[in-house]
Parts: C-alpha cells; structure tokens; sequence
C-alpha cells in the first residue's frame, strides 16, 4: 500500500508545481477580433409561402390543403431598367452612335424587322417571364452544363477532324450556354435585389 500513495503524492506535487496561476498564466485572447463587425448572410428565401391547392381532395395519400410553395418574384423590368437610368447611360456613353458606325441603325432594325419578329414571337413577355426565376437557380444549371463542356473535351478522342470539330461544337456550345447562365444570373440578381 506504501508505494501506491507515494506515486499518489508524487504525481499530485507534479501537478500542483506545473499548475498554472492567476499571476503566471498568458493573456487570455478573445476567441473573434473585436473590430471586425460580423455579417450573417440569409440563405433561406426571405418570405415562406404557403399556398392553397383548390383542386385538393382527401385522400389517404398527399400533401394537405396547403403546402409550400416558393416564393414568387414579380419584377417589372422596364421600371427596373428606368430606375437605373439605363437609356440615359447608353446616351452618356456614346453606344448608339458606336452602334451605327457598325451599321446598325434603327432604320436598318425596321428594314430587317426584328421588333415586329420579336413581338410576334413574344419576347416581351419571355422576358417578363424570364426576369421572375430565381438567379441560385440559373447559376446551379450553369455548372453542370460547364461540367459536360469539360466532360466533351476529354472524352471525345482527338483522332480525325471529324472528331475534333465535334469535339469544339459541343463543348464551345455548352460553354457558351453556362456561361449565359452564369452571366444571366448575375443579371437577374442585379433586376431583383431590393430598391
């Protein structure tokens, strides 16, 4: 028994010498810096939306009356293109006259038709349409198309020609389409941030 209490004690005047004091013991550090102000980013929408289902019948299987839907952006475009004084920069920066040294000129637009075309085809109203997805969205298909750009580059073999135009088509074609996507995106987000 004499042995264990002298190894008992030794180990405790150990711990008692290496114990660090009040007097002895480093500056404590604040686990954040005090200067930097913190940013908490939201991820989730900012509004929940519960929606009626007027086609709704009891059923033993389903989602209830309600349920959740995602939230709705309405964004008017022309008043958001206003606000920014978009025609007016055009104006500042000289773009329609650099346009017609090009060549391109309103008459030139009326003689090819391209407003009655795009009013026939709806585009107004594809692009009202258009302006009301989600940006997150439009960024999340861009990368697997970027994806499959990259996947086109390695696994099409560079034998032939043939191969090798194939190879730039499609993988120029999906860069192209991602990188639209991912600029699309942007813009959007740009046409729906808060006023």
């Amino acid at each position: 028994m004499a042995a264990p209490t002298t190894t008992a004690t030794a180990f405790l005047k150990t711990v008692d010498r290496l114990r660090i004091s009040p007097a002895n013991s480093p500056p404590l550090r604040p686990p954040f810096p005090a200067k930097k102000s913190s940013r908490i980013l939201a991820m989730a929408p900012k509004k929940k939306v519960n929606k009626y289902d007027s086609g709704w019948k009891k059923e033993w299987f389903g989602a209830g009356i309600f349920f959740e839907g995602s939230e709705q952006v309405d964004v008017d475009v022309f008043k958001k293109l206003e606000k920014r004084k978009v025609l007016s920069n055009v104006e500042k920066a000289g773009l329609l006259s650099k346009a017609e040294e090009l060549g391109l000129t309103l008459s030139s637009i009326e003689n090819l038709g391209l407003l009655s075309k795009a009013e026939e085809l709806g585009l107004l109203s594809l692009l009202e349409t258009a302006a009301g997805y989600s940006p997150a969205a439009l960024a999340s298909a861009a990368l697997p198309v970027l994806v499959a750009a990259i996947l086109a580059v390695v696994l099409i073999p560079d034998d032939s020609t043939v191969l090798v135009v194939v190879q730039t088509v499609v993988a120029g074609t999906l860069a192209a389409t991602g990188a639209g996507l991912f600029v699309g995106s942007i813009v959007l987000d740009g046409l729906q941030e808060a006023d």
